[in-house]
C-alpha cells in the first residue's frame, strides 16, 4: 500500500479509561491528585538538591536529573489525560500525538539508561570508594548524563519516525488514554511486520542492556558488602542504595509486563492502560517519596528547610 495517507489523517480520538460518564469526574480528582503530588515531589526533589551543598555529590546530581525526567514524562502524558477527562471529545492532533508519542518514548529510554548509570554510581562509590572522587568527576557526570539524554532522544526519534512514516487511512479511535507505539501500530492500514520486529528489538535492547547493567553492578554491590566485617558497615552501605533498588524493581518490573508480555484477550487494551497508568503517571509520583522517605540526607535536609521556615 503506498504511503501518504496518513496526511488526511488530521486527528485521533484517545478513548481514555471509560466512556461512562458518571466516571469521568472522579477519575479526573484522582488523577489530578496524582499529578499534583508528581509536581511537587520531583520539584522538591530538584530544589532540595540545589539549595543544599551538602547534596552536591554524583549520587544526588543523577537523582536530580532522575527527578526533572520524572516530571517531564508525566507531563507529557498527564496533562492531556486530564483535559480529555472533561471533554466529550477526546481528541489529539496529528501533530499533538507525534509530540506525545515522542517525547514519551524518549524520556521513558533516558529514564532506563540513566537508572543503569545510577547503579554503576554506587557500585563505584561501594567497591572503589578509594578511587570514587577522582573516577566520578563533575566531568564525567556531565557527560555520562547527556549520553543517556542523547540516546534516549536519539532513539525516540527513529521509532516515532518509523510510526508516522505508515498509513492511518480508516480509524483514528486509539484505545488508549495516551499516543503510544502499539495502540498506533493497530490503527494502521499499512503492513506494520517490520515497525513491530523493529520495535521489539529496541525495546528489548534498550530493557536488557540498561537491566544487564543494573544486575552487574548491584552483584558486585552484594559482593562488596558481604566482605564487610561489622554489621553497622553493612547496613550503612545498603543504606546507600537502597532507595536506587526499590525503583529499579518497581520500574523495570512494570516495563518488563508493558513491553515484553501482551495478552491476547480482547481485554488486552484494559490490561495495556492499567500497566501504563502505573508506569507513566504512579511511578513518577512514587520515586521522589521513596527517595525522601528512605534517604537519610534528603529527609535531613528537608527537616531543615522546614523548620528554618518556621523559625521565621
Amino acid at each position: 500500500m503506498a504511503r501518504g495517507n496518513h496526511t488526511t489523517m488530521t486527528e485521533f480520538v484517545l478513548m481514555g479509561f471509560t466512556d461512562r460518564p458518571e466516571l469521568q469526574l472522579p477519575l479526573f480528582v484522582v488523577f489530578l491528585v496524582i499529578y499534583l503530588i508528581t509536581l511537587v515531589g520531583n520539584l522538591g526533589i530538584i530544589l532540595l538538591i540545589k539549595v543544599d551543598s551538602r547534596l552536591h555529590t554524583p549520587m544526588y546530581y543523577f537523582l536530580s536529573h532522575l527527578a526533572f525526567i520524572d516530571l517531564c514524562y508525566s507531563s507529557s502524558i498527564g496533562p492531556k489525560m486530564l483535559q480529555n477527562l472533561l471533554m466529550k471529545r477526546k481528541t489529539i492532533s496529528f501533530s499533538g500525538c507525534f509530540a506525545q508519542l515522542y517525547f514519551s518514548s524518549a524520556f521513558a529510554t533516558t529514564e532506563c539508561f540513566l537508572l543503569a548509570t545510577m547503579a554503576y554510581d554506587r557500585y563505584m562509590a561501594i567497591c572503589n570508594p578509594l578511587i570514587y572522587t577522582a573516577i566520578m568527576t563533575q566531568r564525567v557526570c556531565k557527560e555520562l548524563v547527556i549520553g543517556v539524554y542523547t540516546y534516549g532522544f536519539l532513539n525516540s526519534v527513529i521509532q516515532t519516525v518509523l510510526t508516522f512514516q505508515l498509513s492511518f487511512c480508516s480509524s483514528n479511535i486509539i484505545h488508549h488514554f495516551y499516543c503510544a507505539d502499539p495502540p498506533l501500530l493497530a490503527l494502521s492500514c499499512s503492513d506494520t511486520q517490520k515497525k513491530e520486529k523493529q520495535l521489539l528489538i529496541f525495546s528489548a535492547v534498550n530493557l536488557t542492556g540498561s537491566l544487564l547493567t543494573v544486575f552487574i553492578s548491584y552483584i558486585c554491590i552484594l559482593f562488596s558488602i558481604i566482605k564487610i566485617q561489622s554489621s553497622q558497615g553493612k547496613c550503612k552501605a545498603f543504606s546507600t542504595c537502597a532507595s536506587h533498588l526499590t525503583v529499579v524493581i518497581i520500574f523495570y518490573g512494570t516495563l518488563f509486563f508493558m513491553y515484553m508480555w501482551q495478552p491476547t484477550a480482547g481485554n488486552s487494551w484494559k490490561y495495556n492502560e492499567v500497566v501504563s497508568v502505573f508506569y507513566s503517571l504512579v511511578i513518577p509520583m512514587l520515586n521522589p517519596l521513596i527517595y525522601s522517605l528512605r534517604n537519610t540526607e534528603v529527609k535531613d535536609t528537608l527537616k531543615k528547610m522546614i523548620e528554618g521556615k518556621e523559625s521565621q
